[in-house]
C-alpha cells in the first residue's frame, strides 16, 4: 500500500501523490490512513498533495477514514487537488470538504491538477 504514496516532481516542485486509483473500499481506507504520516513529517503549510481516486470504490468506512485524514493533514498542506472523483457521490465529496474545512478542487486529469498545484492560481 505504501507504494501508492510517493513524492513526484512537477515543474521543479515536489507533489505528494496519493494514488488510490482502482482501489476497493478496504484499500482506500488503508491508504488514506497512511497519508498523515507522510504529510505531518513535512513543515506546516508546505505540502502540495494530489489524490487520484480514478476508478476507486467507496463505502462508509472509507469515507470516514478520508474525513479523518483530511482534518489531520490540514495544517501541513499548502494546497491539495483531487482527480477522478466521478465515482464518489457528490454528497460525500461535499461532506468531506465541509467536515475538514478544506478546499478540495477536483480536476479531470493528473496533469491539470499538478499544473494547478504548482501554479499558485485560484480555482
Amino acid at each position: 500500500m505504501e507504494d501508492r504514496i510517493r513524492f513526484v516532481e512537477h515543474k521543479g516542485k515536489q507533489i505528494l501523490l496519493v494514488d488510490i486509483s482502482h482501489c476497493t473500499p478496504t484499500e482506500v481506507a488503508k491508504i488514506v490512513l497512511l497519508v498523515p504520516s507522510y504529510v505531518t513529517s513535512e513543515p506546516r503549510g508546505s505540502v502540495l498533495l494530489l489524490a487520484d481516486f480514478t476508478g476507486a470504490e467507496f463505502d462508509r468506512i472509507a469515507i470516514d477514514r478520508m474525513k479523518e485524514s483530511a482534518v489531520f493533514d490540514r495544517p501541513h498542506l499548502k494546497r491539495s487537488a483531487w482527480v477522478g472523483i466521478e465515482g464518489l457521490p457528490k454528497v460525500f465529496y461535499e461532506h468531506i470538504k465541509n467536515f475538514s474545512q478544506r478546499v478540495l478542487p477536483a480536476f479531470k486529469t493528473r496533469e491539470e491538477a499538478m499544473d494547478w498545484l504548482v501554479s499558485g492560481a485560484e480555482q
